[in-house]
């Protein structure tokens, strides 16, 4: 049972929520708000569903432990009893699942960026394999992509790739996705058939938003150049490309896709913020070390998470043991949600469980 204690806060809030936006609060004040509100709306209404549910069967016990009540309607209530028991065991479970810590950016959208590790050309043909399934898989969400930038290798593949996703709760998804990816296959290159191992890293950050970190314009170096191409060669003659360097970490990010330099920069902006926010991010997970050991995985983007097996036609999870034989469905990104919902399911349930083991 979840404690009554519990719910009256949450609504409560929610409720102080609902009259801080009504009272006209403005600016990042404002925009917190609304965010909160976004959060708070389906736990809210689930914590009302479960109250409902918890009414509805005490007054059926109450009824069945009535002297008055005669044994046809105590028969019928009894009956009645059994099904809202079941009913309240789901709607708790679930109401659980929604009252778990959240990660403050699950709401947020995210920035994918795709990295051609050890193989060479064949590599690089993968990490554009991996970055086809999250475009085809972000499509079928709803949710809107941007490449934000590319580098492409001789073959058609590409030597690495950032994708703007962008939708409510994309970084609670695809956060499961950091990490190297390896794929067994006989590469297009090999004569003799022979089945070569490579691998491509993938690193999801969060995007940040101007509440999230703040940037002073004196801690930036701002470089413009002309964008390349493949060879060196220039492929502008304006100076269009951007790299911006934040000088107190030595973090810096370059774009050069646009051919106006005022869109390279906001592309590179929105990268670096992306970029600080992930570091205060995991300065702050070191710190709660534990709580980390009840995800899915380290988080680790150097950890080997999945390997895509051609000649077997599988893709196996190494974090879940999951192994679906469909491995083209899934690096077409049509069954790749199946994999990403059972990482969740499983990050939940983890999650659960220690927070029971602690109530315990």
């Amino acid at each position: 049972m979840i404690p009554e204690a519990k719910l009256s806060r949450l609504i409560d809030r929610f409720h102080a929520v609902e009259a801080e936006l009504a009272s006209g609060a403005g600016g990042s004040a404002y925009v917190k708000l609304s965010k909160e509100h976004a959060e708070l709306a389906p736990v809210v209404s689930a914590a009302m569903e479960y109250r409902e549910a918890y009414r509805e069967l005490s007054d059926t016990e109450a009824l069945i432990a009535d002297p008055a009540t005669d044994s046809e309607m105590r028969s019928m209530a009894e009956e009645e009893r059994g099904r809202l028991k079941e009913r309240l065991t789901k709607i708790e479970h679930d109401l659980k699942i929604q009252l778990l810590p959240k990660d403050a950016a699950d709401a947020s959208s995210a920035i994918v960026e795709v990295r051609a590790g050890t193989g060479g050309d064949e590599a690089a043909l993968f990490a554009a394999d991996l970055l086809g399934m999250y475009q085809r898989y972000a499509q079928l969400q709803g949710w809107r992509t941007e490449l934000m930038s590319m580098s492409e290798s001789d073959l058609g593949g590409i030597k690495d790739a950032v994708l703007e996703v962008v939708g409510q709760g994309v970084y609670a998804k695809l956060k499961f996705e950091s990490g190297v990816h390896r794929v067994q296959r006989v590469p297009v290159t090999e004569a003799g058939g022979r089945i070569h191992t490579s691998a491509a890293t993938v690193a999801v950050l969060p995007e940040a938003e101007d509440v999230d970190i703040v940037i002073d314009d004196k801690d930036l170096r701002i470089d413009v150049y002309r964008a390349q191409g493949a060879g060196g060669q220039h492929v502008n003659k304006t100076e269009s490309a951007v790299r911006i360097t934040h000088l107190p970490t030595g973090i810096a990010v370059a774009q050069q896709t646009e051919k106006s330099q005022h869109k390279n920069k906001a592309h590179a902006m929105k990268l670096l913020k992306a970029k600080l926010y992930d570091m205060e991010r995991e300065r702050v997970d070191s710190a709660r070390a534990a709580e980390r050991k009840s995800m899915v995985g380290s988080g680790d983007r150097s950890e080997r998470i999945r390997t895509y097996n051609f000649p077997q036609g599988r893709v196996t999870d190494h974090r879940i043991n999951l192994t679906l034989y469909k491995l083209d469905r899934i690096i077409s990104g049509d069954d790749l949600g199946e994999i990403i919902d059972a990482l969740v399911a499983e990050d939940q349930a983890n999650k659960l469980a220690a927070l029971e083991a602690e109530g315990a």
